[in-house]
């Protein structure tokens, strides 16, 4: 009998719930048993905003582990990920991203637009408290951390502190509690950060033949529109808290599937927003995002993120999708 493979994964639910399917996503596809390892991470054990924990926190023990031989494979956020490449280790499988969009869960089944001023909204994620302020809609917003349930305690329970909350709607979607959500945000009101709502499969690069079974989960159009987007994060060069918004989607153009990336560039108080878009083939992704970020970079971009903290590259992490 075949000894079940070894999934690594943070302890967390939405972690084990995302886990869980690309596990049961192998067995259907291939006929191999996976088991599921838990693996605590610094990210898990600390309370501080996510932003000011450091580079790669919620990724860094996944990868030890997965390094020392302790697991087979490992799971990921994929924007969890910082930029730069892991030695040994190869993200050998992107499978479908989930809707990568933001998500509301307000008090009264409210919208965006139709909390009063004064109102207050919770996020864990700089970009979009941002882009929050840029909409100048005189909301009171404050950061979060947490799971998803004690996030969403503070909206829904009985002890609520807040009128609103923003977070992900792909790990509302995997717990299924997308019941919850009021408001699914436009990008053009919340752009999603780079690669949300996707999964990153990563293996050990001499382990060929796992290498070969786990490609199976891989999706195209899911891995070339992270691959667009994360080219753009990487060739910005941003430190982890500076507010990075991107979301490429895939469609079909005149001349075959075409790429369309939008990305953004925000100040944390939201007076200055730059935005632009790019499109181009699948096969040219990493150059629509860097040729993209080049051309924000050149109107300005570089000052906000100057403001922010330059940490060179390789270094981005905007904090788990929770």
């Amino acid at each position: 009998m075949t000894a079940p493979l070894r999934l690594g994964t943070r302890g967390s639910a939405l972690a084990m719930a995302q886990s869980g399917h690309v596990a049961e996503a192998l067995t259907a596809a291939t006929g191999r048993p996976v088991e599921l390892v838990e693996v605590i991470t610094a990210g898990d054990r600390s309370s501080a905003p996510v932003h000011r924990l450091g580079v790669g926190v919620f990724v860094s023990a996944l990868r030890d582990a997965l390094t020392a031989g302790a697991i087979d494979f490992a799971v990921h956020s994929y924007k969890d990920l910082p930029t730069g490449a892991a030695g040994g280790l190869h993200i050998v499988a992107v499978p479908a991203r989930q809707d990568p969009r933001d998500a509301l869960v307000a008090r009264g089944g409210r919208t965006l637009a139709e909390l009063p001023p004064g109102a207050t909204i919770g996020t864990g994620a700089l970009r979009r408290i941002a882009q929050l302020h840029a909409l100048g809609l005189q909301l009171e917003v404050t950061p979060i951390r947490g799971n998803v349930d004690t996030r969403l305690a503070r909206v829904l329970g009985p002890e609520a502190d807040l009128d609103a909350i923003v977070l992900a709607r792909a790990g509302l979607a995997r717990l299924g509690r997308a019941d919850v959500i009021t408001e699914t945000l436009d990008p053009m009101l919340m752009l999603p950060a780079p690669a949300q709502g996707a999964l990153a499969v990563e293996c050990r690069v001499d382990d060929q033949g796992l290498v070969e079974l786990l490609a199976v989960l891989d999706h195209a159009p899911s891995r070339f529109a992270v691959t667009a987007e994360r080219a753009f994060l990487a060739t910005l060069e941003a430190g982890c808290s500076a507010p990075v918004a991107a979301y490429a989607e895939l469609a079909e153009g005149d001349d075959g599937d075409e790429i369309y990336l939008r990305g953004a560039v925000i100040s944390p108080d939201g007076t200055r927003d730059l935005r632009l878009s790019r499109t181009g083939t699948p096969a040219d992704a990493a150059e629509i995002g860097k040729a993209l970020a080049a051309e924000l970079l050149d109107l300005g971009a570089d000052s906000i993120l100057g403001h922010e903290g330059h940490t060179g590259p390789g270094t981005q992490q905007f904090g788990s999708t929770e």
